[in-house]
């Protein structure tokens, strides 16, 4: 049995991160369930270092795991944060699809998350199902955001000869400016979440599973999705208004969570 730091041991492996690995464990002196995210030391990356110091820089935020214990052995660097449930991938994976009623739900959710990562001066960069929890017990209406190994501040002034390497995050929810280099800053974050909901309501995406799209396909197809005929007005107006925010501009959270709840409520009179 593989003891780490004299406290937690490792139980079965529950996935894989943006960067090393995931494990189910428990804490030897308490019996507590934990999640427990590994990173080889020989690692290119070198982010999950990072990783942990983003989440004890968001610690007390709602819907942000905490961590429990951060440190290294001779072979890996270790991070014990909250144990949680199914991602919504996983969820995705069991019901084919969602409906408007729960796509909006879960987007109401996220967009509160994210405005309080935005409020911290943080961008994600990475939004995708696998990266959305649910809680377990009690917690289990309630949605967490995890994997903060692309997370960086973001600038509040565009500078339009910095570029990326390469795109950043999934390509399937990756954001417009993202397929074209660009530094990533608030709205991306929102417009990858808009994908992620669209995914969910109509099942899969067009360009889906493809790996030989260009940059320039992908932001083709992206831009037609809002012309599909059974994509919803609600989340037609949600693209619109990301799409037309400037780069250093505050998104208006509170108006699209306003306009999911109204919608919501409409479906269930």
């Amino acid at each position: 049995m593989e003891i780490i730091g004299n406290k937690y041991k490792i139980i079965s492996k529950i996935g894989a991160g943006s960067f090393g690995q995931i494990f189910k464990g428990q804490n030897i002196r308490t019996s507590e369930l934990v999640a427990i995210k590994m990173e080889s030391i020989e690692s290119d990356t070198k982010l999950l270092k990072n990783e942990s110091i983003i989440y004890q820089f968001l610690n007390g935020l709602t819907g942000i795991p905490s961590v429990k214990w951060f440190g290294k052995d001779d072979n890996y660097y270790y991070m014990v944060i909250n144990l949680l449930g199914e991602s919504l991938q996983t969820i995705k994976n069991q019901k084919g699809v969602f409906s408007l009623k729960l796509t909006l739900q879960i987007g109401f959710q996220a967009l509160n998350l994210l405005k309080s990562i935005h409020e911290k001066g943080l961008v994600h960069r990475d939004i995708k199902p696998d990266n959305f929890l649910i809680g377990l017990n009690s917690k289990v209406k309630s949605i967490y955001i995890i994997d903060f190994g692309f997370c960086k501040t973001y600038s509040l002034k565009e500078n339009t000869e910095l570029r990326t390497s390469g795109l950043i995050g999934s390509p399937m929810y990756a954001s417009i400016n993202a397929h074209k280099f660009l530094d990533l800053t608030r709205r991306d974050d929102l417009e990858s979440l808009g994908y992620m909901l669209a995914y969910f309501y109509l099942g899969s995406l067009e360009w889906e599973g493809n790996n030989v799209y260009t940059n320039e396909e992908y932001v083709y197809l992206k831009r037609k999705l809002v012309e599909k005929d059974r994509f919803p007005e609600v989340l037609v107006n949600y693209f619109k208004y990301v799409r037309s925010l400037e780069f250093e501009e505050k998104p208006n959270y509170e108006l699209f969570m306003d306009y999911f709840r109204r919608e919501i409520e409409e479906i269930d009179k």
